[in-house]
């Protein structure tokens, strides 16, 4: 039985410390000390408060750990993967900060280290299948549609963050990067819509995200890729206004005499409106798509996600596709099947066969399934 510190006690971190209890030792910690009274009487969970923000903290809470899990706020993600790093730790990290992971990866080998990176479901899941498919075939294109949504939809927003409403914000602003023919091209986020029919859902509308990531160094020889968030139709229209007419912007502007920050307000008012309350139910969908050359032929390989709000455990399905894609990696690394030394993205441990392939089993026994489909495409 392993012991296992998991950064951060929100959605997806509890999830996480759930899953990984049933098989060890775990400190489940957040800086709220309120928060973590959902794990009163849990076994094998023991509660920390902990500020990431405060560097000796975090190194303090990791003695003695055999792995650490983060899943903490994008924008403290970074500095606090480097103190884990600096601490001796291995990592798995779901933090989605802003800042290239790959620039840790010197330090993560000069510590000898194991690290894995983005290990949720986007990125994670997708980079895993990518990885997974270039070990076999020649890929000319890629692309992945994701997206978390309730069931419900509800005037005017049609839409609830599973995670934090300000890394959603920040999705909505960060410049997205694509693959043509080559070449890195920047785009607006919420550029190129379009609309995208899903069986049993209905149509969705889809827009570029910086959701590659790693991709466009590790990938680099495929000539087309692209990543694009899912939303019900007109959410991003409301998004796209609140963007251009200021409302999102980091620029103080002064309010009968004092200073507020329009970003801040906005997260703050679209924090209770985004909030998806206890029970409520929301789903995940994510279609991978992978094409190229394969054995002679061209092969287009085609991976669908669905999964729904659990309301027996009452985790989101965010958590669990999320959380549980990175519970699995935790054990690879514990159990040694994945000791690469260094930093690591999805796709460099997708190529693992038999990771991938443990990854994917992981997900299905608790209950996450993929559908893949492999179609043969006339030239």
């Amino acid at each position: 039985m392993a012991k296992i510190l998991v950064l951060g006690s929100g959605m997806v971190g509890s999830a996480m410390s759930l899953d990984l209890a049933s098989r060890h030792e775990v400190i489940a910690t957040d800086r709220s000390a309120e928060v973590l009274q959902r794990f009163d009487g849990v076994a094998n969970i023991e509660t920390k408060v902990v500020d990431v923000a405060d560097a000796a903290a975090v190194t303090a809470a990791v003695a003695g750990m055999d792995l650490v899990v983060s899943a903490v706020p994008g924008f403290l993600g970074f500095a606090t993967l480097r103190t884990l790093i600096e601490a001796g730790k291995n990592v798995a990290d779901i933090s989605f900060f802003p800042e290239d992971a790959l620039e840790l990866c010197h330090l993560a080998q000069e510590k000898g280290v194991v690290v894995v990176t983005d290990i949720g479901v986007a990125p994670g899941l997708d980079n895993l299948i990518l990885g997974y498919h270039d070990a076999q075939m020649k890929v000319q294109r890629f692309e992945c549609l994701v997206g978390g949504l309730p069931k419900k939809r509800t005037f005017p927003w049609q839409y609830k963050a599973p995670f934090s409403p300000m890394d959603v914000v920040e999705e909505y602003l960060r410049p997205a990067r694509v693959v043509e023919n080559g070449r890195e091209v920047v785009m607006p986020a919420l550029s190129e819509p379009e609309y995208v029919d899903f069986e049993g859902i209905g149509t969705l509308e889809a827009f570029n995200t910086d959701g590659l990531r790693s991709l466009i160094h590790t990938m680099s020889h495929v000539p087309d890729m692209v990543e694009k968030t899912l939303r019900f139709p007109g959410h991003r229209d409301l998004a796209l206004a609140l963007r251009e007419s200021g409302f999102l912007s980091d620029d103080a502007i002064t309010v009968n005499g004092q200073e507020v920050i329009p970003r801040e307000v906005t997260s703050a008012i679209l924090f209770d409106q985004w909030k998806l309350h206890p029970g409520e139910e929301e789903f995940t969908i994510m279609r991978v798509t992978v094409e190229g050359q394969e054995d002679g032929k061209t092969i287009r390989h085609v991976w669908n996600l669905y999964d729904e709000f659990d309301p027996e455990t009452g985790i989101s399905s965010m958590s669990r596709t999320t959380g549980y894609t990175c519970t699995g990696m935790a054990e690879c690394i514990l159990d040694g099947a994945w000791k690469v030394a260094g930093l690591s993205p999805g796709e460099v441990v997708g190529r693992n066969t038999a990771v991938f392939e443990r990854l994917i089993q992981h997900l299905a026994a608790r209950g996450v399934t993929l559908r893949h489909e492999t179609v043969a495409i006339d030239d």
